[in-house]
């Protein structure tokens, strides 16, 4: 534990990942992303208005909140595929704020969506290279000269091939991505946002609509971008995973951040509890997903229990 001195002079305590007390815009030890006054309106509608935000480096963050809450809307915002109202923000210490999604990519910072991208009429391999940045072949000048690029496609078909075993999907890469399963494309897209060698990966739901089956393959690839030294940020409503994979929960409710913290905390806080049963709210969230809501209060009684041993 180490500790800092604060506006007033006195010392802040630094535990883990933030400085202070867990709360909605707490300041973190070593943040990547750094969002101030974040507000996305359509029409009289105010899908985000977060004040302020810090995603902690090289930890895995979940994003949760009832369907209606914004995270979506604020994913597309931070990647550059949608423009705020009003808001400042940076990644890796560089403004980012109004840059478009293709330049943020090429920063660092990529995502995957909640419905798959893949492009179904190229194969699996061919989809793989796309995800490779800074290719020469794609100058029109070089692409005239094969012997100037050559090397570096040889480089980028076998980095592909890596990722592709190693996603479980080199059996696949002659294949159509069409062709695919729903939960092999998540794979596919994950392991071609892998291509760019990225610094931060942002996960949009990346286990909607994914057999079982490949749910705890997800989920250790997931852990494996963070031993190799990424960053996650992923949006989710299964709330065992969330609680079996990340490091810090922001939780979102009417598009503004209502907590944060430690999951298993995080879980029993009455305010997350109340922004999903939506019981105190002035406006209505909508019906609430009953699963979600059960699986927190189980884990919240769970996490109790434990406390009690």
């Amino acid at each position: 534990m180490s500790s800092s001195a604060g506006a007033n002079g006195a010392p802040v305590k630094s535990t883990g990942l933030h400085v202070g007390e867990p709360a909605p815009g707490v300041k973190k030890v070593d943040p990547i992303i750094v969002a101030d006054g974040i507000k996305r309106q359509f029409g009289g509608l105010t899908a985000v208005d977060v004040e302020h935000l810090e995603i902690p480096r090289g930890a895995i963050t979940a994003l949760i909140g009832p369907n209606g809450a914004g995270k979506t809307t604020l994913f597309n915002l931070l990647t550059g595929f949608d423009k705020p109202n009003e808001g400042t923000w940076t990644f890796d210490g560089q403004s980012i704020s109004g840059v478009p999604a293709f330049r943020v990519a090429r920063k660092g910072q990529v995502r995957t969506f909640q419905l798959t991208k893949a492009l179904g009429l190229l194969t699996v391999l061919d989809n793989m290279k796309l995800g490779a940045k800074g290719q020469s072949g794609e100058s029109l000048a070089r692409a005239l000269f094969p012997w100037f690029w050559r090397k570096e496609e040889e480089a980028i078909e076998e980095r592909a091939l890596d990722l592709l075993a190693r996603f479980k999907l080199d059996g696949k890469k002659d294949d159509y991505a069409a062709s695919l399963s729903g939960g092999q494309r998540k794979l596919l897209e994950m392991a071609r946002a892998l291509m760019s060698e990225p610094t931060l990966v942002m996960l949009d739901e990346p286990m909607a609509g994914v057999n079982p089956a490949l749910t705890q393959s997800l989920l250790d690839h997931i852990l494996n971008l963070k031993k190799e030294g990424m960053t996650v940020l992923f949006v989710e409503h299964d709330m065992h995973m969330v609680r079996h994979i990340a490091d810090w929960v922001v939780v979102m409710a009417e598009g503004r951040v209502v907590a944060e913290g430690d999951p298993h905390e995080v879980m029993a806080n009455p305010a997350v509890i109340d922004a999903y049963l939506g019981s105190h709210h002035d406006q209505d969230l909508g019906e609430p997903d009953t699963d979600v809501v059960t699986a927190i209060k189980e884990l919240a009684h769970d996490d109790a229990d434990e406390s009690k041993h």
